[in-house]
């Protein structure tokens, strides 16, 4: 998910560089809601690299499209053999020493050496444009699940890795002074059939990511992690604050100015998956990040 709402500028920008081009985008089914309605590609291609139906009818069509070029934004072996199943006479991805499986580099017939630090940046970079577009087409979604009908700040507490989260119970802290303090509630979004309490000062919003854009755009503000919907915050300019531990938020930070990142300072970067809560992700304390959030809160 993240991947994707990171390359939306780059796409954007493509797309107003040159406006009568023909452009596809090939994405896993259940991300087709970042990109529906957003106006930026003539082609969605839906690939599950589960089912070999879909494999074949994804080449099939891209083999038959022939597009002129193709553009691994994730450097990742599945996007670089996807670019290389198009058979695009050109195939640009990044050099190996910043792709993320490095010997996925062979599909490619160009490479770019990215020199800005955050990957919004960096997708940008590869386009060859320089400037960032400030469009920000966004995703609509629509209602599900229930919502306040007062006020609320969102959070999505759990993460692709657990490393990354904040103890579910430090939520329940910030719930409380949000209702007594401000009269706003706390909403946690999560998927359908996740585990998570409910109290009087957490309401459990159950949705898939139609309903986590719908809610994203209802929020007053939100409390975020470093995963998907955190970036869905900073695409639709939400006020906020992220939390972050074990990854650099200079490189996956929010992008956008929008929401206050917080980090504790003396612990290490790194991007293996932890299976318990960072300490770094324990040294971020209610009290400081109650503070930042209070301060953004518009």
């Amino acid at each position: 998910m993240g991947d994707i709402l990171h390359t939306i500028p780059a796409v954007e920008r493509l797309r107003l560089s040159y406006p009568n081009a023909e452009i596809a985008w090939v994405l896993e089914p259940r991300w087709l809601p970042l990109l529906s309605g957003t106006g930026l590609v003539n082609h969605l291609l839906p690939l599950d690299r589960r089912s070999w139906l879909s494999v074949w009818m994804a080449a099939r069509w891209l083999r038959r499209w022939a597009p002129d070029i193709a553009y691994d934004f994730q450097g990742l072996f599945k996007s670089a053999i996807t670019a290389a199943i198009s058979q695009a006479p050109i195939r640009i991805g990044f050099d190996a020493a910043s792709l993320r499986e490095r010997d996925c580099g062979v599909f490619y017939t160009n490479t770019v050496t990215p020199q800005a630090a955050h990957v919004v940046l960096q997708n940008l970079e590869l386009t060859g444009l320089a400037s960032i577009p400030s469009g920000n087409p966004a995703p609509k979604g629509f209602s599900e699940g229930r919502l306040p009908a007062e006020a609320f700040v969102l959070a999505a507490p759990f993460a692709g890795w657990k490393s990354k989260q904040w103890p579910i119970e430090r939520y329940e802290e910030i719930g409380r002074r949000l209702w007594q303090q401000r009269r706003t509630r706390l909403v946690l979004n999560v998927m359908p059939g996740a585990q998570l309490p409910e109290s009087e000062f957490l309401l459990r919003h159950e949705s898939g990511i139609d309903g986590l854009i719908d809610a994203t755009h209802r929020a007053k503000a939100v409390l975020g992690l470093d995963s998907g919907p955190l970036h869905l915050a900073a695409l639709l300019n939400k006020p906020g604050v992220a939390l972050f531990g074990p990854t650099d938020p200079a490189r996956n930070g929010p992008h956008g100015g929008t929401i206050r990142t917080l980090r504790a300072s003396g612990f290490e970067t790194t991007y293996k998956r932890g299976n318990e809560i960072a300490d770094s992700m324990l040294a971020l304390d209610i009290d400081r990040v109650w503070h930042s959030l209070a301060e953004v809160l518009p």
